[in-house]
């Protein structure tokens, strides 16, 4: 059924990345398009499909529902409804209706090709004929990239090895420490690492530890592991392009900030346990590592930083979900990573969350760095509100971290190169 007379432009225009589209390709596209309607209880969506389709929720309600029994609902007009319901493929989610809706279906093949010829928005001052052209070369680029990216022509990144085995180790039940410190052992780097983390400030104890063994006593098989993985992640974050790979460094910095903030933040006032909020701190924006990495492919990119910041911002909270649900890792650092990055995400859940404290920790970093622009107030943001046990203000927020600059500086530490 086409949708012609049912969706204008302007509606379209709210989605991404149809906003990207001129008048005329989204008039094309809405011919080409068609409306589906629901009722409730109806499934959409099957977890592990690939039907080479974009559902975009015009009207309604949908319960997305993951591998592990996770539920999430989205609603029309919400922030997470500004993109294809559940856009990877394979599906990464069951999709049913919970209300009546509505549904603008696009195929992907056509939505990628409109993209690859999408137009260029020139500023004012052009600098001339063949600058233009070579910018059009560089947009033409672009949206290519973006395309493949929509497409899944993007490989996700493997767990290091290590971290793999110590975390399947930690989760058994008949694992024994010598279990644990034998897998780490196995790798000489880790082994230092875990070493020196026991004998920090964070973790220093009434004597030095000088074997890997004895760390895993002194520090038990829950922190272990978390740590084991905490170290892994800087291995994830890394480009055989040297324009790249100072992208990674960015993007690293950011993780090892907003992790250091996490795991303050919940030492001083949650049930939740700091390791696991540092790790979920230095997870929130791994899916922004595969969109680098897939960028070695067009290096023409690198001088558009700015539309190449753009696709990793649209990309990676879903691409970051599916590397951790890929990972195995359990459904409140999936949150984290799915969520992070929506300043008004508030979690379902009673008592204050990992998604929180990535959420609450971001927003600091965003101030500290002085990158105030867009930021919303504080009292604006449900995870803000959430952490409640911490009695937060805006002032009363800011001095506690200040207050705890011994602390970060130890994590920072920790988490640097040796």
């Amino acid at each position: 059924m086409t949708v012609r007379e049912n969706v204008d432009l302007s509606q379209l225009r709210a989605f991404h990345p149809l906003n990207r589209l001129s008048d005329d390709q989204l008039v094309v596209l809405i011919n080409r398009a068609e409306r589906r309607v629901s009722r409730p209880g109806q499934k959409i969506l099957e977890r592990g499909a690939r039907d080479g389709m974009d559902f975009f929720l015009l009207k309604g309600a949908v319960e997305l529902t993951a591998g592990d029994g996770r539920q999430t609902t989205v609603t029309a007009g919400s922030e997470q409804a500004m993109n294809a319901i559940s856009r990877l493929q394979p599906r990464m989610f069951d999709v049913t209706a919970v209300q009546p809706c509505q549904f603008l279906v696009i195929e992907q093949s056509v939505l990628n090709n409109m993209l690859q010829s999408a137009p260029l928005e020139h500023s004012d001052d052009k600098a001339g004929e063949d600058t233009d052209m070579d910018t059009d070369e560089d947009h033409r680029l672009l949206m290519e990239f973006y395309a493949e990216l929509r497409s899944n022509q993007v490989s996700l990144p493997s767990l290091p090895d290590v971290a793999w085995k110590v975390r399947r180790l930690a989760d058994r039940e008949d694992s024994s420490v010598e279990d644990i410190g034998k897998a780490i052992t196995a790798d000489p780097a880790m082994s230092a690492k875990l070493v020196r983390a026991c004998n920090s400030a964070l973790y220093r104890g009434y004597s030095e530890v000088r074997n890997v063994h004895d760390a895993v006593v002194r520090l038990g098989g829950r922190t272990t592991r978390q740590l084991v993985t905490v170290f892994a992640m800087r291995e994830v974050f890394r480009s055989r392009q040297p324009e790249l790979q100072k992208a990674m460094d960015e993007l690293w910095r950011e993780a090892r900030t907003v992790g250091a903030l996490a795991y303050v933040l919940a030492e001083s006032a949650t049930r939740v346990a700091p390791e696991e909020a540092l790790l979920a701190g230095l997870l929130h924006n791994i899916g922004a590592v595969p969109v680098l990495v897939h960028a070695e492919h067009h290096p023409a990119l690198l001088a558009s930083p700015t539309e190449l910041r753009r696709a990793m911002a649209e990309l990676q909270s879903d691409i970051g979900s599916a590397i951790l649900e890929t990972w195995r890792f359990p459904d409140t650092f999936v949150e984290a990573a799915r969520h992070g990055d929506d300043w008004f995400y508030e979690c379902a859940k009673d008592r204050p969350q990992l998604v929180d404290l990535v959420i609450v920790s971001r927003l600091h970093a965003r101030i500290s760095a002085d990158q105030n622009e867009g930021l919303p107030e504080f009292e604006q943001v449900p995870a803000y509100r959430r952490l409640g046990a911490l009695e937060l203000s805006a002032s009363r927020s800011l001095k506690l971290l200040t207050a705890a600059r011994e602390r970060l500086d130890q994590l920072q530490d920790l988490l640097s190169p040796r």
